[in-house]
């Protein structure tokens, strides 16, 4: 067993340590504030704290933010660690630098919390964040540095301990696509009054068409879609926006009418499904348990668990908060809704830590690193460039051994004149990923 000395043991630390050692290390580790019995522990052991203890210990000096209990600018000047970035910069021990601290402040998103520029729909800009002012958002940087650290405490323990109490378990690849559903239909069941509204604002023989029946729906790659799955053995997760009534950012096909349930009893008798809370539900928080039993009704499914934000719109802590007390156990919004790359600096999954509280919570969070509104939208990338930057993400999630989580919306892989090529850069994504 991998042995942890800290002057005292904090709620921040205990969460960091679980992360690192016990999810991503898959080692097995106690935490001790016993300097006696830390010294005489015949295994591997780190020494977290001011001073050294003993010869055999691999000595990191400690950051105070894992000591805080409260939430302050800090001081995070970068430098360079094996041509990556790094911060909390130690001296005269064996890490660089405060990997625990700084994992905890990138992994709570203790930035967020700070005072902050919002952008043009009220969400904590990307422009803020210290991975894009850095120009790591990229990459996971925390695998990466994780990767180090295992190197590292190998180098520093004899070879007998390191058989007997550093096993380290590695993760393994996985892509895992997610589909967001929040406009289903381009023209088929709007009703008279929205396809009457929208043909006069913009004349369009496909609209007639589809109406008629004589051609397929262009937001409709449904079938599509699973055909893929099927050949390639994937197992998707599809998010269901199932506002009561549309808004100006929410336009899908109203919960009520039976077109929207076959299409939820469809995927749901095939993957996981989750829900996408309107924009409405960020507003008032109440219509979030009304859309999670319709979804609930509509599915078949009793507990509804999973969800991602509608525009990726969320505050830390309160709409997670929300989430929590509406039965949600894991959540699929950790990302930007303006640019694409690793919110958190991580790739792999973790439970979020609800930094005003302290408290290390049961919500896990699975970040994403693109989607294509992003790429479309924002980065103003074709889909061969959109490609070129998926498969940066493929090949640095691939060589970590971590999950690649990407969105995806029907509207983009459908048949739609503006979105050309998407369709079939995806399809090619996926064999590529997959061989």
């Amino acid at each position: 067993m991998l042995l942890i000395y800290s002057h005292t043991v904090s709620s921040r630390l205990q969460y960091i340590c679980h992360f690192i050692f016990k999810e991503q290390l898959g080692l097995d580790y106690k935490l001790t504030i016993d300097s006696e019995s830390f010294k005489n522990h015949p295994g591997a052991k780190i020494n977290y704290s001011d001073s050294k203890i003993a010869d055999d210990e691999f000595y990191m000096q400690n950051h105070p933010l894992l000591f805080e209990n409260d939430i302050k600018v800090q001081a995070t000047d970068c430098f360079m660690v094996n041509d990556i970035k790094a911060f909390f910069k130690t001296t005269a021990c064996d890490f660089p630098f405060d990997i625990f601290a700084a994992s905890f402040y990138l992994l709570s998103r203790y930035e967020e919390y700070l005072p902050h520029t919002k952008d043009m729909y009220g969400r904590f800009a990307h422009e803020n964040s210290l991975a894009y002012k850095e120009g790591f958002l990229n990459v996971p940087l925390i695998n990466i540095w994780l990767q180090y650290l295992a190197e590292k405490l190998k180098e520093k323990c004899p070879a007998g301990l390191l058989r007997t109490t550093l096993n380290f378990q590695p993760s393994t690849f996985n892509i895992k696509p997610t589909y967001d559903i929040d406009i289903a239909y381009c023209y088929k069941y709007k009703g008279l009054l929205r396809n009457t509204g929208g043909f006069l604002k913009s004349p369009s023989s496909e609209r007639i068409k589809v109406l008629s029946g004589s051609v397929k729906d262009p937001f409709d790659c449904y079938d599509w879609l699973n055909k893929l799955h099927q050949q390639y053995h994937l197992q998707p997760i599809y998010f269901f926006l199932v506002a009561e009534k549309n808004g100006e950012f929410d336009k899908n096909i109203l919960p009520h009418k039976n077109a929207m349930w076959q299409l939820v009893k469809k995927h749901t008798a095939l993957y996981e499904i989750g829900i996408h809370p309107s924009w409405q539900s960020n507003v008032k928080a109440s219509l979030l348990k009304d859309e999670i039993e319709w979804l609930a009704e509509m599915s078949g499914i009793k507990n509804i668990t999973i969800s991602r934000q509608h525009y990726i719109k969320f505050a830390l802590p309160h709409t997670y908060r929300t989430l929590i007390e509406d039965g949600i156990e894991n959540e699929f919004s950790m990302g930007y809704g303006s640019i694409n790359g690793f919110r958190a600096s991580v790739a792999s999954s973790f439970f979020w830590y609800d930094l005003e509280k302290e408290i290390h919570t049961a919500l896990r969070i699975h970040p994403f690193c693109f989607m294509d509104a992003n790429a479309y939208y924002e980065q103003k990338q074709n889909a061969e460039q959109a490609y070129e930057e998926l498969m940066h993400y493929y090949n640095i999630c691939k060589t970590l051994n971590v999950t690649l989580i990407t969105i995806w919306h029907n509207n983009f892989l459908g048949t739609v004149k503006e979105f050309e090529g998407w369709r079939e850069m995806y399809e090619r994504l996926i064999a590529q990923v997959q061989q």
